[in-house]
């Protein structure tokens, strides 16, 4: 064998070069410390202790620390608690229906996607607690001889902890099979964290790598839970509403605002998942896996819902304005040329029309402009939401009929925000990265096993593609003879060539049709 032709490396080289680059780069955060972590754990740990301090304020001199009033009795609490919740739904829902799908571009961000999800939801059911004036009686939403089953709260509480589970469930399977393999990779590492984590790992996951039988009981799994969490979704953002459809007030009283909510929170959702993606490529250095491409896909779903959004945001203003009625008449004109027409038309603009038009700009869809358009979403649903939730709760409920508006000057109450709620919602802003960075000091960033599975696949369609194309056909004697369905013995398997899996590597189990079976010369029902 000559100099040049050993120098060239083989497919099998190649193969293990590029899941040692995937596993390294899906432990980095786990085995490498980075020199900002610190840092940015002071820094957003020092913000979240501000809100708990302003919290205790709240507790110890009331809620009219924090605005309200006997005539803004909901303001920014259930703003926060609405958007929290429902952004959280972005990534597990995003993560279910790309499996589902089998989009196999969504490997690398499923793992950052249910992670988000998995810590936003929580940080948005704990909105509930500030918001209570008697907040150590929450207990009693637990506690059966307290129930309300009449309340939509209550109801709201059984629907998000369930949610809650599911989230967890859906994060936990993906994970047991990367496990052994992070334990593998902290082997020898000394530190007690190390160790920790070893136990971890091998309590979690087992002492050995997954085999095939039970990778495939785990997608099973995977699969069930994905059908499973999309009603869940939908279901917990309904009920969610009904604490605001139920009642009797103008602007509140929405038969919209059950589909109203699960779109919103798919859309400020998934512009979520963009930004902790985006991010975490950049900190974590995952460039060679997340590609521009990824955020242009996730930037057309989240056209999609935003163009849904303005849709029900149209036939809501639409309806309740030409309805004629005075309060409902009242509420519209405050929210588009009234006192609240500022963070309205931001909303509109921000997550409605800038969106749109970078989408739409063939040189403006580029990661940079998803982003972006991912940022304005996120930080103008939430002025979205303060627009439900503010104006309903401050509208008189005595009218007179002197006015034009059917209102009289001045009778609509404030709500003007202070240090407390401000606080609040940044210190809940800011335990959202915190929990992330904590959380993959722990776990992979990157679902190994499934990146590599969905890598064999590839390669072993591109390799069969390839022989395929090499092999020589017979040539046809005439167009009209060429069947258009190959007969039964065509798809035989054949016996002269073989693929094998290369060592260490997952690949698809016999019988498999998403790929091609080990051991055997036919891919997707064609002889190679």
């Amino acid at each position: 064998m000559s100099d040049q032709q050993a120098s060239v490396p083989s497919p099998l080289d190649d193969g293990v070069r590029a899941r040692e680059d995937l596993r390294s780069a899906a432990m980095r955060p786990v085995l490498e410390r980075q020199r900002w972590w610190w840092p940015a754990v002071v820094v957003l740990g020092a913000v979240v202790v501000l809100g708990v301090v302003a919290w205790a304020v709240q507790l110890a001199d009331g809620l009219g620390v924090a605005g309200y009033n006997d005539q803004a009795f909901w303001a920014v609490y259930e703003a926060d608690l609405v958007a929290f919740i429902g952004v959280s739904y972005g990534g597990a829902v995003v993560s279910a229906v790309l499996r589902l799908t089998k989009a196999t571009w969504r490997a690398p961000l499923t793992r950052i996607a249910e992670a988000t999800a998995l810590v936003t939801l929580p940080v948005g059911m704990l909105f509930i607690v500030p918001h209570l004036g008697s907040p150590q009686r929450i207990w009693e939403l637990a506690w059966p001889p307290y129930w309300n089953l009449s309340s939509p709260i209550l109801w709201d509480f059984f629907a998000v902890s369930t949610y809650l589970l599911a989230t967890a469930v859906f994060f936990y399977l993906p994970l047991i099979a990367d496990l052994p393999v992070a334990a593998e990779r902290l082997a020898g590492r000394p530190g007690l964290r190390a160790r920790c984590c070893r136990l971890l790992y091998r309590a979690l996951g087992g002492a050995h790598e997954v085999s095939v039988p039970r990778r495939r009981l785990i997608e099973g799994s995977i699969g069930l839970v994905a059908i499973m969490v999309i009603p869940m979704a939908v279901s917990v953002h309904s009920v969610l509403s009904f604490a605001f459809a139920s009642s009797s007030r103008p602007g509140y009283l929405e038969t919209i605002f059950p589909v109203y909510f699960v779109v919103a929170a798919l859309y400020s959702g998934i512009a979520l998942v963009v930004l902790t993606v985006a991010a975490a490529r950049r900190l974590f250095h995952l460039e060679a896996f997340i590609h521009p491409r990824h955020f242009v896909r996730l930037g057309f779903l989240l056209v999609a819902f935003g163009a849904a959004y303005l849709y029900l945001t149209f036939t809501e203003y639409l309806i309740d304005g030409y309805s004629g009625t005075s309060g409902l008449a009242a509420w519209v004109r405050q929210d588009l040329t009234g006192r609240y027409w500022v963070p309205f038309w931001f909303y509109f603009v921000a997550a409605g029309v800038v969106p749109l038009v970078i989408m739409m700009v063939r040189r403006a869809r580029t990661m940079g402009g998803v982003v972006t358009a991912a940022g304005l979403v996120v930080g103008a649903l939430w002025v979205k939401r303060l627009v439900i939730v503010i104006p309903p709760a401050t509208e008189p409920l005595v009218r007179s009929p002197l006015a034009a508006s059917g209102v009289l000057t001045g009778d609509w109450g404030t709500y003007h925000f202070t240090w407390v709620p401000i606080s609040i919602t940044l210190a809940a802003t800011a335990a959202v990265p915190l929990l992330l960075l904590v959380l993959f000091r722990f776990v992979p960033i990157l679902p190994i096993a499934e990146m590599e599975e969905l890598e064999s696949y590839e390669e072993e369609l591109a390799e069969a593609v390839e022989i395929t194309a090499r092999t020589p056909q017979p040539s046809p004697r005439g167009a009209a003879s060429r069947p258009l369905i190959p007969p039964a013995s065509a798809c035989a398997p054949a016996t002269l060539t073989t693929a094998t899996t290369p060592p260490g590597r997952l690949g698809s189990p016999p019988g498999d049709v998403g790929g091609l079976a080990p051991g055997r010369g036919v891919a997707f029902g064609w002889p190679r």
